[in-house]
């Protein structure tokens, strides 16, 4: 019988080892009857095992979480069996899209965030909600906020239950401890001030295609109406790629394509229960296609680079070439190529410069022209230092830097409509935040929508746009407190600000020397989240040529 089964184990494919195992303990049952019971005994155990950690997971856990967070005085919604609050979320917030366009106001947070903003009134600006079995804190104090990200290492970036958010960008963002210091120092260089001096012929190049491209349509008529969503998104994609990559919109426009797929796909990840990964779903697959083939675009274009910085070519001023040289220079000084970054980690950092290259800048400018046609008056001040600054000459980065009003019509504009309306926190042990004490595996929701429009922080008149506000500087604006923090804080604050800030300056001088331009009556207001604050269903103008 033995020999039998090992030939029978041979004769067969892959499943072998399985009927090997299985023919062999029938066998071997039949003659020890209490081997049987021993299985049996085993089968029990590992089941019960495994059905204890379930209920842990579902109930004792969050039920145990639940309690603690009271105890300390935090208020929040009950613990519901596996779901939570998902199933509450999902729907308003689904609702809040499907309604429609909403009034011309900058009160938002109803649309934005509807559930969190439910909660709050309910329980509190600390507060707590369900996102399946998870605790979700919900904090929009700015004390909290300052200690939360000034302490990055007890408070890690929060990716969420799926692991395949990870695979829209990792590197600088999603990098922590020595990782994150390490990636961190080797990036900063591309960063630098010297080298954004560099990429101002590349912004001036980009903006000019899509100035002309305007003035085209204005060769017949003094006015028309123009989506400008769309020319800000060409724009900005093709600035991240002169500047990151030295190529044109055209040769990574692919990549964008997949990028804004990949973050569609990625949100409704978020809204979804989490399906563990050893579990093929069409989304989870498509997720992955498209993670191949961004990776191996971005793979040619770094090998091209190290070809030719191999053949002797001096490198380029962009941020890839930047990039490059910062990082064999740290394995050079070190000698050993465990202090740099691999292949890998530089095409998940090339991901990221496309992504957050990219959305920062074209969320700023399209907030802006929709505001500022609203609010003329700060359109015609905004065009008259930039005509005293430059006249009808290119915009310099000297006189950019001189652009006072500008700063503060950007500042208002982010406060009133920060890219990111949320970061993601979460603590792996029991971690002290003010007088509380959060239970291991708490996420926690860092709320800078709700913050930038507090107005016990900002007084009466928070919802309205008033540039003047940050006339004298941010710091006086806030009195001091952390309650303006459109691109993070601490010291992972984001790496790409003055480089946003740049572009959105050169974009804006060159819009407003050739143009004036209205909210246009066909606009529909309707801001909405995909991974960044963004116009549903457009930003409609009427531009007239100056």
């Amino acid at each position: 019988m033995d020999k039998y089964i090992l030939n029978f184990s041979f004769q067969h494919s892959q499943d072998s080892d399985y009927y090997t195992i299985l023919y062999y303990t029938i066998y071997k049952m039949k003659e020890n009857p209490w081997l049987g019971v021993g299985v049996v005994v085993v089968v029990v155990v590992i089941v019960g095992w495994y059905g204890w950690r379930f209920v842990n997971w579902v109930w004792l856990r969050p039920k145990k979480m639940e309690k603690c967070l009271r105890e300390q005085g935090l208020k929040g919604s009950s613990y519901k069996f596996l779901f939570g609050d998902m199933k509450e979320m999902v729907k308003m917030t689904k609702d809040a899209k499907k309604s429609g366009p909403m009034n011309l106001t900058n009160d938002i947070v109803t649309r934005i965030r509807p559930f969190v903003h439910k909660s709050i009134i309910a329980y509190g600006k600390n507060c707590f909600t369900w996102m399946g079995p998870i605790p979700l804190v919900h904090i929009t104090e700015p004390a909290m906020i300052k200690e939360i990200l000034a302490n990055h290492n007890q408070f890690t970036k929060q990716t969420g239950g799926n692991p395949i958010i990870k695979l829209l960008a990792q590197g600088l963002a999603s990098a922590e401890g020595d990782q994150w210091a390490k990636h961190r120092k080797i990036i900063n260089p591309a960063f630098h001030v010297e080298k954004l001096k560099h990429m101002v012929p590349a912004f001036y190049m980009s903006c000019a295609e899509m100035i002309k491209k305007w003035k085209e349509m204005l060769e017949k008529e003094s006015s028309c109406e123009v989506d400008v969503w769309p020319s800000l998104q060409t724009l900005t994609g093709d600035v991240i790629s002169r500047t990151a990559f030295g190529s044109s919109f055209e040769e990574g426009k692919r990549i964008f394509e997949l990028q804004q797929e990949l973050a569609d796909l990625i949100i409704e990840a978020l809204q979804s229960l989490y399906i563990p990964s050893f579990l093929p779903t069409k989304r989870k697959n498509r997720i992955k296609e498209i993670d191949r083939e961004m990776k191996a675009s971005i793979r040619s274009m770094i090998d091209k680079r190290i070809i030719a910085m191999k053949v002797g070519e001096s490198s380029k001023d962009d941020l890839l070439g930047v990039l490059l040289d910062s990082n064999y220079e740290e394995i050079k000084q070190h000698g050993s190529s465990n202090f740099g970054l691999s292949i890998e980690d530089v095409i998940e950092e090339c991901k990221l410069f496309y992504l957050a290259g990219q959305e920062t800048t074209r969320n700023l400018l399209v907030w802006t022209m929709v505001l500022l046609g609203q609010h003329t008056n700060w359109q015609a001040r905004a065009r008259d230092e930039v005509s005293q600054v430059f006249g009808k000459e290119k915009p310099n980065i000297d006189g950019l830097n001189r652009l006072k009003i500008m700063n503060m019509i950007f500042n208002e504009i982010l406060r009133l409509y920060p890219p990111i309306v949320t970061l993601g926190r979460m603590v792996h042990e029991d971690t002290k935040l003010g007088n509380i004490i959060l239970p291991a595996g708490c996420h926690l929701h860092l709320h800078m929508l709700f913050m930038h429009h507090d107005e016990e922080i900002w007084g009466d008149d928070a919802k309205e746009f008033k540039p003047e506000r940050f006339s004298e500087g941010v710091s006086n604006a806030t009195k001091g407190q952390s309650s303006y923090l459109p691109f993070g804080g601490g010291p992972r604050i984001c790496i790409g600000l003055n480089f946003a800030f740049l572009e959105a300056k050169m974009a804006l001088a060159m819009i407003l020397q050739d143009f004036s331009f209205d909210l246009s009556p066909s606009y529909s207001h309707a801001p909405h989240t995909i991974i960044t604050l963004q116009p549903q269903f457009g930003a409609h103008l009427i531009l007239h040529k100056l």
